[in-house]
């Protein structure tokens, strides 16, 4: 229980990572919003949890949406504590390929969404007086380029500096910011990557995904649940004197 009594606004948390972080995070004790464009999807992950669990409709490419999310979040919660930066997506594509409209939105949601979720946020820890947590998803993708992968690896390397430069700026109001970096993550999302391996590389569906899963150094793919030990670890009093770090949690693929 060591997030008891906290509150929690997850992005991207119908599904997947997000619904793992916010399970766990009541696990521990906290309440928590579950904000995604999908409401449907959203409500029915809070349920799944129960009643320290609640569903908000955010779109992170649109101003209002955010602004109006934090401000109904904060009336549900009694004030934002935690902010997981969570929603992002993917693409893929050799770099004479890339189409601008796929650039544009992998940077809306994931670099852009990011910061302008973060500053709202940080905003209202501001207001409130009580400092506060806000942890951003970066990606093993984030430490280096690779082939295929131009527009996200570069998405995800702008996460990481934005957590660096967020987090230097607002530990003067003792909101720590930190991100977390995963490896190839069992799921949906990596669903999608074999998907797109198995068009770019013309391999059988789920090729790629046992491959990469049997070069992971600990021998396997992670889980949502792999990582949400570091998420609950980052929130916690534990990590009060971190700032602007992001860790791997990857079963040791990357090392930095």
């Amino acid at each position: 229980m060591r997030l008891t009594g906290k509150t929690a606004l997850v992005t991207g948390a119908a599904r997947g990572i997000g619904t793992a972080f916010a399970r766990r995070y009541v696990a521990e004790g906290a309440s928590v919003v579950i904000a995604d464009i999908n409401l449907e999807a959203a409500q029915a992950a809070a349920e799944s949890i129960g009643p320290k669990a609640h569903a908000v409709r955010l779109d992170v490419t649109d101003q209002a949406s955010i602004d109006a999310c934090v401000t109904q979040s904060a009336e549900i919660l009694g004030g934002i504590d935690i902010l997981i930066n969570n929603a992002g997506i993917f693409t893929m594509d050799p770099i004479v390929d890339i189409k601008r409209t796929d650039y544009d939105r992998v940077f809306a949601i994931n670099v852009s969404g990011t910061l302008f979720m973060m500053q709202a946020v940080a905003r209202h820890m501001i207001a409130r007086g009580k400092g506060g947590r806000i942890i951003n998803m970066a990606s093993q993708a984030g430490r280096r380029g690779e082939a295929l992968v131009g527009v996200y690896c570069a998405s995800k390397a702008a996460v990481i500096s934005l957590t660096q430069s967020a987090g230097l700026n607002l530990i003067a109001h003792r909101i720590n910011v930190n991100a977390i970096a995963p490896g190839v993550v069992e799921g949906a999302h990596w669903d999608e990557v074999d998907a797109h391996f198995a068009r770019h590389e013309n391999r059988p569906l789920g090729e790629k995904k046992r491959l990469v899963g049997e070069a992971v150094p600990f021998g396997r793919m992670g889980t949502a649940e792999d990582l949400t030990g570091m998420a609950v670890f980052l929130a916690s009093d534990d990590a009060e004197y971190i700032v602007a770090q992001t860790y791997n949690v990857d079963g040791g693929n990357w090392m930095s």
